[in-house]
């Protein structure tokens, strides 16, 4: 074939070669849909679980974005089937199962839900189909001497055990019973007495304490999947908190302090201490007696905010090393204010006394911090899931003592301290 236009001869090898190139392309690419990969993600959960119910709401959101996400969710409480696979799944992660909701997505495992482990689950959706690099964990490790690095949870779980413990420290019961048991102490002139019945004092009540706690979190831990426990933690400890704010106004009526009826015998005993002529072994029997002692007839008064932190932390799904850190964190806190007044009555042979109004204050601020907490744990419990909303919840409560303490007119009368 000869052609009378050279011109028109090179368009059409042109439109040719831009063919041989095209066609070749399209039906690839079909291809490449219609054999996609889809990204499986296999959720074991519990009937009732609130927590579980919030991730496969959001699991559901979440797979109308991604068409390609495959959500395999898998019913443990009630099906042997399926724990056993949540079992030989978490075995081959190189875990124990600790609860529900668990989540596998690549080599990706999360335990529990909150607003932190969402955006981790969709930045990893996203990641894998646009083979991106994976996105990094959002939890808090410290690194221990001869342990290794633990993880301790989110931001926001350390702050919240920061703040409740430092409020939970300046309860009235215990730093009442420290400053008069000192004050009589003191006057035996001895700092090495002194010294011994406050660290003894301080040792005992803080391990029964811490003892508390830990049976308290062992509870909440078994039975978090529990739909009603959210509900009975945070009535006890709405009730708690009333109950403390009654205080501020008026001593009359039920009470979490110390009884009346009791005083007079913790007087005795720790007159007994005092006595100059007491060997030092006696004093340590009489102190560790009288810290026992002590410990149950406080525990009404101190029992609501440790309840609220072990709810917590429970909920976030915690490793074992990591609720002990925490544990501890709480507990060096909570006995910061009392370990100050103990140093300088050995340094000073003085002991500072609770004033009654700063009682009064003190108990306001631990009934008003309870009863926040546990209207975010039953109104919105995703803001205790971020440091921010966890700073929200603290600044509610300490704007509104900060309120109450400058407007009440009865703020410079004060009455017995408990």
């Amino acid at each position: 074939m000869r052609w009378r236009h050279p011109s028109l001869r090179w368009a059409v090898v042109a439109v040719g070669l831009l063919l041989a190139l095209l066609v070749p392309w399209v039906p690839s690419a079909q291809a490449a849909d219609d054999t996609a990969e889809p990204i499986e993600l296999v959720i074991f959960y519990g009937e009732g679980c609130p927590y579980c119910a919030r991730e496969l709401a959001f699991l559901e959101e979440l797979q109308g974005d991604h068409p390609s996400l495959e959500v395999v969710a898998l019913e443990v409480w009630g099906s042997a089937e399926n724990r056993a696979r949540f079992e030989a799944m978490t075995a081959a992660a190189g875990f124990e199962p600790s609860g529900v909701p668990t989540t596998f997505l690549g080599d990706r495992v999360w335990v529990g839900f909150d607003g932190t482990v969402a955006d981790e689950i969709e930045a990893t959706v996203v990641a894998l189909e646009t083979g991106a690099p994976l996105p990094e964990q959002e939890r808090t490790t410290v690194d221990v001497p001869f342990v290794g690095s633990v993880d301790v949870g989110d931001t926001s779980l350390v702050a919240a055990t920061l703040l409740i413990g430092f409020v939970d420290g300046v309860n009235p019961c215990s730093f009442w019973v420290l400053s008069m048991l000192l004050a009589l102490v003191l006057h035996s002139g001895s700092r090495t007495r002194v010294a011994v019945v406050g660290l003894t004092f301080l040792s005992i009540t803080s391990a029964l304490y811490g003892l508390y706690m830990l049976g308290a979190y062992t509870v909440l831990d078994y039975a978090a999947g529990m739909s009603w426990i959210r509900l009975l933690v945070a009535v006890v400890a709405a009730t708690f908190g009333v109950l403390h704010v009654k205080e501020y106004v008026t001593s009359r009526g039920p009470s979490l302090t110390i009884a009346d009826e009791r005083k007079p015998g913790m007087y005795r005993r720790m007159r007994q201490l005092a006595r100059p002529e007491r060997s030092l072994p006696a004093v340590l029997a009489g102190t560790a007696a009288l810290a026992v002692g002590v410990s149950l007839a406080e525990t009404p008064c101190t029992a609501g905010l440790p309840l609220l932190w072990t709810n917590l932390v429970s909920d976030r799904d915690v490793p074992t090393a990591g609720v002990l850190l925490l544990w501890l964190l709480y507990l060096a806190v909570f006995l910061l204010d009392e370990v100050i007044v103990f140093t300088v009555a050995v340094a000073t042979m003085r002991a500072a006394k609770l004033q009654e109004r700063h009682g009064q204050a003190l108990q306001l601020v631990s009934g008003v911090l309870m009863l926040a907490l546990a209207g975010a744990m039953l109104v919105a419990p995703e803001l205790l899931e971020s440091l921010s909303g966890t700073a929200v919840v603290f600044g509610v409560a300490a704007a509104v003592c900060a309120v109450v303490l400058v407007l009440d007119p009865r703020r410079t009368t004060t009455r017995p301290a408990h």
